[in-house]
């Protein structure tokens, strides 16, 4: 029949199987509609897994960037908590200048008078408001654990921001679960924009790959500054350091997760830009440590916040130079340090690089690795991105 009656329908049945043999098979979970039940330490990870989509092949245009209808009180906690946020980084680096400026003239003191009373009226909002409101929605403790840092990451700000972001996670089946269950694992993401809210679903980078608890890094300053540093400590985060990465995969036997282009990823053009070309220090740790490399790409990041730059670049320069932002930026309404635009974001995985264990490696095995990490990269980026309405865009490494 298939001879007489058409000769070119086996050789298409053959091309066919062979293209879904190697058709990549995709994992897609709607974080920020996981029931608010299922979001505790308790949960058996195989709960979340069951309500994870799956797809062979691309995702279709469009369907990775959908905005969910949110609550109307999540979106005003978060519309307050991470303006909050937003300005507790600032106010360590503003306070001194301010102060100095109050001494020298009036204008100076009202710029004081109003940037004290702004933060205090967020931090009275979230202490005394939102932060009873919430803990007793998730019946989360009021107090962070001093050493069950697992449990601390299922925040109940955390757990807003994937409802505000709309926050879904895609990965690849290979990595799919038991894939790194015997292995520490390094997720790098890109890019960092004003700040790479996709990151902070903490709880799924410390249980939907492997159950070993990840730990974000952040630039060691931050981990110095007051009340911010003990939050972010008691959630996990280390500073980007390549001690403290290697002795967390090492001896510690944990997942680290790292925003490779760090503060340089505030920085887009119509394209997407990746400064990531010179980023090498990651590769050379994760052979030193046998451990795969994760790419993570943040579909949305760069939507979040308006960043503005002078028109000769200093700015931008100087933030790349001290990887500390002084460049002003602006979110939903307009609102200076505010909160972001109400944009999804779609966190996808793209191919691990394996690296193996080298005790001493050379600038060739680094060169070798970091190029497959691009090239995953890249990959992972032309995958994914008219599944998030960016058809026309590509990702440019420098």
């Amino acid at each position: 029949l298939l001879i007489h009656g058409d000769p070119c329908l086996l050789p298409r049945l053959l091309l066919a199987t062979i293209l879904l043999l190697f058709t990549m098979k995709y994992y897609k979970l709607d974080c920020a509609s996981l029931p608010d039940e299922l979001f505790n330490k308790r949960t058996d990870v195989k709960e979340w897994l069951s309500l994870a989509s799956t797809r062979n092949g691309k995702f279709p245009p469009g369907s990775l960037n959908k905005v969910l209808p949110v609550d109307r009180g999540v979106e005003i906690e978060r519309i307050f908590g991470i303006s909050l946020y937003m300005v507790g980084n600032v106010l360590p680096f503003a306070l001194p200048w301010l102060l100095l400026a109050s001494l020298f003239s009036d204008i100076g003191m009202l710029l004081l008078k109003l940037f004290l009373t702004y933060f205090g009226a967020l931090l009275a909002l979230s202490k005394y408001y939102f932060f009873p409101k919430y803990i007793k929605k998730y019946n989360r403790p009021k107090e962070l654990s001093n050493t069950d840092i697992k449990e601390n990451q299922y925040l109940h700000s955390e757990r807003n921001n994937q409802k505000y972001l709309s926050l879904q996670f895609v990965w690849p089946e290979s990595i799919h679960k038991p894939a790194l269950d015997d292995q520490p694992t390094i997720f790098c993401a890109i890019p960092h924009g004003a700040a790479p809210m996709g990151i902070t679903a903490y709880p799924m980078w410390s249980k939907l790959f492997n159950d070993k608890l990840c730990h974000w890094t952040c630039a060691p300053i931050v981990l110095k500054l007051p009340l911010i540093s003990t939050y972010m400590r008691k959630v996990g985060y280390i500073p980007a350091k390549a001690k403290n990465i290697l002795e967390t995969l090492t001896k510690k036997e944990e997942n680290v997760g790292i925003i490779l282009d760090g503060v340089a990823g505030m920085f887009q053009g119509h394209d997407e830009i990746a400064h990531i070309k010179k980023r090498k220090g990651i590769i050379k740790i994760a052979l030193r440590a046998g451990a795969p490399i994760v790419p993570v790409y943040g579909f949305g990041h760069t939507k979040l916040w308006k960043v503005v730059v002078d028109p000769f670049g200093i700015l931008e320069k100087l933030s790349v130079k001290l990887d500390i932002s002084v460049c002003p930026f602006f979110g939903r309404f307009g609102w200076f340090l505010g909160p972001p635009q109400r944009a999804a974001v779609c966190v996808c995985m793209g191919e691990p690089v394996r690296c193996p264990k080298i005790a001493d490696p050379t600038q060739a095995d680094i060169d070798k690795y970091h190029c497959i990490l691009l090239k995953n990269y890249e990959q992972l980026f032309e995958e994914h991105k008219e599944a998030y309405g960016w058809g026309d865009k590509k990702l440019k490494f420098v």
